[in-house]
């Protein structure tokens, strides 16, 4: 299994310099959509349910403070480490998903029942740190029609 940051860099080999919260967008359907495309998951860090949309926390970290990410900004990740699999289910995320705005992305989640099963209890903009289990990703994206 790869890790998030080896996706970060393949979508940023793919896109060029990305906002923080468009990154942090792909990868988590990136990895919504693999567990149901391939069976599995793509990454093994885990994603947070926070006010903006789903998060990979330590690919936060590694980002923070940063508006735009680039290679550069991560020492990690090496775009290579993915599989040929990997890498079309990948480019199929960004097909979709790719020209759309940080915050149409956002928004999008928020509508979706992973991020809404994570954040509840909590207030619409409370800071919260509750995982998006992979079977709630999974059981939920494999419901919608193939994008």
């Amino acid at each position: 299994m790869v890790s998030v940051f080896d996706v970060a860099a393949y979508i940023l080999k793919e896109m060029g310099p990305l906002s923080a919260m468009k990154l942090q967008k792909l990868v988590y359907y990136s990895q919504a959509w693999s567990l149901v495309w391939d069976g599995e998951p793509l990454f093994r860090e885990k994603i947070q349910a926070w006010a903006n949309g789903p998060v990979v926390y330590d690919l936060f970290r590694a980002h923070r403070g940063h508006f735009t990410v680039t290679r550069k900004d991560l020492a990690k990740g090496d775009w290579r480490a993915l599989s040929r699999t990997q890498r079309d289910t990948v480019d199929s995320v960004l097909k979709f998903y790719g020209d759309k705005s940080p915050q149409w992305l956002s928004d999008l989640t928020h509508m979706e029942k992973p991020w809404q099963k994570a954040r509840r209890g909590l207030l619409p903009e409370e800071p919260g740190s509750k995982e998006i289990t992979l079977a709630s990703m999974a059981g939920y994206y494999e419901s919608l029609p193939a994008r």
